[in-house]
């Protein structure tokens, strides 16, 4: 896997995907007090909630579990000092899906944050990770 990162001014930078894919990111301000992306440790975070979501849906389909919908908000901290690690991250997934079994999505989220999800292995070494689920029934489709 590889990634680039081009500084553009300030403090934004440009990071590339060795798939191509790009994102700007930085912690420069602008006038309206807007930044031009999320900051990397904001990227940190969201490519946990990523990878774990992601294990959740391809657990829950390979299961023929009928999911239509899973959000992950995480809430996290960070240590005062540098480097400023992650301490304490906590997940709260939303699954949707029509007579989804509860069992099976509580045991594919802890087989994703447990087993599966490189970043939350990573995470795991400096921060408590927590988790919790509701599951929300649909109409049959």
């Amino acid at each position: 896997m590889k990634a680039r990162i081009k500084w553009v001014e300030e403090r934004t930078f440009v990071g590339e995907s060795g798939s191509g894919h790009k994102v700007v990111l930085g912690t420069a301000r602008r006038p309206d007090g807007h930044t031009p992306g999320p900051s990397p440790m904001e990227l940190v975070l969201i490519g946990t909630g990523g990878c774990s979501a992601y294990d959740v849906v391809h657990i829950l389909e390979k299961g023929r579990e009928a999911i239509e919908d899973c959000v992950v908000e995480l809430d996290a901290d960070r240590a005062e000092t540098d480097p400023k690690v992650f301490t304490r991250i906590h997940m709260h997934f939303i699954v949707k899906g029509h007579a989804l079994s509860h069992d099976k999505v509580e045991r594919a989220i802890d087989l994703s944050i447990e087993k599966y999800c490189s970043a939350s292995a990573m995470m795991a070494k400096t921060a408590t990770l927590t988790h919790d689920f509701e599951v929300v029934e649909t109409v049959a489709k």
